[in-house]
Parts: C-alpha cells; sequence; structure tokens
C-alpha cells in the first residue's frame, strides 16, 4: 500500500479521533470506577502516540502549507508519550517509594508534575494544530466546522499554557486544560478528514 499525503492525512485523523476518544473513557473509569484497571488504556494511547508522530512527520514533509500544523501534531504526540511513559514507568515505584519513605514525597510529586507539564504542552500544540487546520477549513468554506476549531484550539492553546507555567494546582482547574484539549484534537481529526487533497 502507497503512503500517499491523502491517505496518510486520513490515517492520522483517525488516530487523533481514536485518542479523542480514549481519553474521555480514562477519565470516566479513573472517576466512576477508580478500581478498575485502566493502564491498558494507558497503552494503548503510548501505541497511538507513537503512530501518530511517525504519520504526522510523514505529512508534514509532504506538505506545501501546512508544515507547522503537523510538525505541531508531531512533536505534541511525543510529548503525550512521554507524559503516558512516566505514568506507566515511575508513577507507581515512586508512590510505593514515598510510602516507604516519606522524604521521597517530594520526588513523586515532581514526578507527577513533570507529567501534567508534557501533557499541558502537548495540548498547547494541538491546540496550535487544531488553529491552524481550522483556518484551513474555513478558507475552504467550511466556515462551522473551521471557525469551531479555531476557537477551541486557541482556548486549548491559552488554558494549558496557564496551566502549564503555574502547574497543576494553580488558578486555573487543570480538568478545563484538559477537556479543550480532547476537544481540539477532536475537532482537529474532523478537520483532517475533511481536508482538501490540495496542498
Amino acid at each position: 500500500m502507497e503512503f500517499t499525503k491523502n491517505r496518510t492525512v486520513k490515517i492520522l485523523a483517525i488516530l487523533l479521533l481514536l485518542l479523542a476518544i480514549t481519553q474521555p473513557i480514562y477519565t470516566a473509569l479513573f472517576l466512576g470506577a477508580p478500581d478498575f484497571d485502566r493502564l491498558f488504556i494507558w497503552r494503548l494511547e503510548g501505541l497511538l502516540f507513537v503512530l501518530l508522530a511517525a504519520f504526522s512527520m510523514s505529512a508534514m514533509v509532504m506538505t506545501k502549507h501546512h508544515a507547522l500544523g503537523f510538525a505541531a501534531i508531531a512533536l505534541g504526540a511525543l510529548l503525550k508519550l512521554l507524559a503516558v511513559g512516566l505514568g506507566l514507568t515511575q508513577f507507581g515505584p515512586f508512590t510505593v517509594a514515598a510510602e516507604l519513605n516519606s522524604d521521597l514525597s517530594d520526588v513523586a510529586t515532581s514526578i507527577l508534575a513533570l507529567s501534567f507539564f508534557s501533557y499541558n504542552s502537548a495540548n498547547i500544540l494541538l491546540g496550535l494544530a487544531a488553529a491552524v487546520f481550522g483556518l484551513a477549513k474555513n478558507r475552504e468554506g467550511g466556515h462551522l466546522v473551521g471557525r469551531a476549531t479555531v476557537l477551541v484550539g486557541g482556548l486549548a492553546f491559552v488554558t494549558n499554557s496557564i496551566v502549564m507555567m503555574f502547574g497543576f494546582q494553580g488558578f486555573l482547574p487543570s480538568p478545563i486544560a484538559g477537556a479543550s484539549g480532547v476537544l481540539a484534537t477532536l475537532l482537529l481529526a474532523i478537520c483532517l478528514f475533511s481536508a482538501s487533497k490540495d496542498d
């Protein structure tokens, strides 16, 4: 199978859509069924982020006008992969270590903070990508979807920038930043599904 630009962008849109679905499922399980093993979702997301980085980098080198958008998706995928990796490999051991030795509690907290820092940084980039492709969609005539994507992308950019700069315990509740990032991801996927074959 030949990975043309159009096919690559469609695969990219599918990956983004899957990620926009898995993140609310994870949150719902976290809130509604905290004893449920959610590690499978994290592992699945890790795989999706790896593929997202590869396909967005491929699209970036094939595009003529939207390199910034694809670059933002690629770097955002790598940062979210880092956040997921920290969660899978570091949260457990450092939590146990902090329970055994209270002097390590600050270290455990710093691992969590780094994960959120990466997560919010990635949402900033996905917000930027949403704005780039939302503007493109608006120029193509899809005004409703395009403008909504630009608006939500801008919201994700601003709210996640605030949380990244001031920490997840700052004055802006981090769930607002997370939710805007998920919605921006969903709208970004919709824009890419219907992207013009001409770049």
